[in-house]
């Protein structure tokens, strides 16, 4: 075997049909490091016989304290089992790391630790890789730990959907308010499209004003614009827009229909005797047509202020090896009520069926299925589609010189400070 760096186009070439693979191992995030970031990256692999057998995006920074640290974001790609190839390749790489002046490797393996129920439940029969852990611990990586929130810098949990059977079959399997909800996104007149370079704008302000609604992270538009440049053959942007017309006519059609419905009450209401049975139905008949009727008018302000539509939603998503995942979506406060989210997310798994992609990941979720939880419902929202959830096995670090422990005792001195 022979360590050795690649060049950019074997990487390419290897990185995107390996089992492991991720948009994160791949040149065009690569090549957004480079640019966004400044970050130097280094394609590094082992060869048997002249043919890659293991290889590495590994992406090199300063930390805050000035020294260089080396990173391989859903990194190592190679068999974690075959404990020859790993301990050459992890031997090499530290070497290589260190006479570039690393102190520290970071990866986060694109590795299922444990397949659970959709529930978040440890399945029967699902053994966990423990074995990929201790052969990196083995090593003299420290594992982050089997962490429950979003602490490390990958997600560890995500809710993950086989493409097993047809989309139909599938869908049929959506629970009853998922496929409910994506009836009436069209119903209601939203409608999705794909998004271009043009779209980037309002897909960045839709994202902040939901980041800031859920206090999560958002990129900035100069970041989109760059990822658009360098990952556009990886990515496509969903955007969910209202349609005026469609709008009106449905919410006046619901309006005329409990109309005639509330008059047949009332008339009855004359003829019959009038038992509760028949006053809750008039109860009820009059409050849906309050609602409708509000509901009407903002139909009508709507269609006079927006007579082209509106962006009320945005999906962005990527491929990611033999997975189509779901990276970030946001949607307009008031136009939650019309659930554009279902139908962007309907339409990425449409796609996924098309292009022939093995999964529909849906991405990160916490390892914490308690209803209190403050992310549940971004838990709860995806299950409604079906699947599995699963856990990756980790982040680990390996220290490279002794500036790691050094690193270490700062970082928590700076941390108690911070508090």
């Amino acid at each position: 075997m022979e360590f050795t760096v690649l060049s950019e186009k074997e990487f390419d070439q290897f990185s995107k049909t390996y089992e492991q693979a991720s948009f994160l191992q791949t040149v065009e995030h690569a090549h957004l490091k480079e640019d966004y970031l400044k970050s130097k990256v280094h394609y590094v692999g082992v060869k048997d016989k002249k043919k890659i057998v293991a290889a590495s995006l590994v992406l090199e920074d300063l930390s805050k304290f000035h020294q260089k640290k080396f990173y391989a974001p859903r990194g190592l790609l190679v068999d974690y089992h075959n404990q020859e190839l790993l301990e050459f390749f992890v031997t090499h790489l530290k070497k290589y790391i260190k006479t570039c002046g690393g102190f520290i490797l970071t990866i986060d393996p694109n590795v299922v630790y444990r397949v659970r129920s959709s529930d978040g439940d440890i399945l029967e029969n699902e053994k966990a890789d423990d074995e990929t852990v201790n052969n990196l611990k083995n090593l003299g990586f420290r594992h982050f730990g089997f962490n429950i929130y979003l602490e490390s810098l990958q997600a560890r949990w995500a809710y993950r959907m086989p493409l097993d059977e047809d989309y139909e079959t599938k869908k049929s399997k959506f629970s009853k308010s998922t496929r409910k909800n994506i009836d009436s996104c069209i119903k209601k007149g939203l409608q999705v499209r794909e998004g271009t370079m043009d779209d980037l704008e309002v897909m960045t302000e839709i994202f902040d004003l939901t980041s800031k609604r859920k206090d999560f992270f958002s990129r900035s538009l100069d970041y989109y614009k760059k990822m658009y440049e360098h990952m556009k053959d990886l990515m496509t942007i969903y955007i969910a827009y209202l349609n005026p017309d469609v709008y009106y006519e449905h919410t006046k059609a619901l309006l005329d229909a409990e109309n005639l419905n509330n008059q047949e009450l009332i008339a009855k209401m004359k003829v019959d005797n009038v038992g509760n049975k028949l006053l809750k139905k008039k109860e009820t008949s009059d409050t849906l047509l309050n609602k409708y009727r509000l509901e009407l008018k903002k139909a009508e302000k709507f269609k006079k202020d927006h007579p082209n539509g509106l962006d009320v939603g945005c999906l962005l998503s990527l491929r990611s090896g033999s997975e189509y995942l779901t990276l970030s979506s946001g949607v307009l406060e008031e136009y939650k009520s019309f659930t554009p989210k279902y139908l962007m997310y309907e339409h990425h798994i449409k796609e996924a069926y098309k292009e022939g992609f093995k999964y529909c990941n849906f991405y990160g979720i916490t390892g914490d299925f308690n209803p209190k939880n403050r992310y549940y419902g971004i838990y709860e929202f995806k299950k409604g589609f079906g699947g599995n959830v699963i856990e990756l096995v980790g982040q680990f670090e390996l220290p490279i010189t002794k500036f790691y422990f050094v690193y270490q005792f700062l970082k928590k001195v700076r941390d108690k400070v911070k508090k």
